[in-house]
């Protein structure tokens, strides 16, 4: 119990610190919140739990494929804020284009033996 405690509190802190950071720094913060640090913190609460080293690779081989599709929604987002479309609207557009590109990345990637789909 005091495991997980931790892990809550240790991911937690990540986030906090990485929005205070943005605050402060455009910059350091899109910087520090593009690190794969969630990915990171994941694979080593897997080894802390002896998950094996297939259970971390796997995550790590598919998190690089669910990362691709997101990367649209990078540039969607700063375009239409600057256009004076409103955050909420924005960023349901941009989550819209994110599972979009998920199912098409699902797809075309079963094309080449990559299940992306549970």
């Amino acid at each position: 119990m005091l495991f997980i405690v931790v892990k809550y509190a240790v991911t937690a802190a990540v986030i906090v610190a990485v929005s205070e950071i943005a605050k402060r720094s455009d910059r350091l913060g899109a910087l520090i919140a593009s690190l794969p640090l969630v990915t990171v913190m994941v694979m080593i609460w897997l080894h802390f739990e002896k998950a094996g080293t297939d259970k971390i690779a796997n995550h790590a081989y598919y998190t690089f494929w669910y990362v691709l599709p997101t990367m649209p929604m990078f540039l969607l987002v700063p375009w239409m804020l600057r256009k004076g479309v409103g955050f909420w609207p924005t960023l349901g557009v941009g989550c819209l284009l994110t599972l979009l590109c998920f199912a098409l990345a699902a797809v075309v990637l079963k094309r080449w033996g990559i299940g992306l789909l549970p």
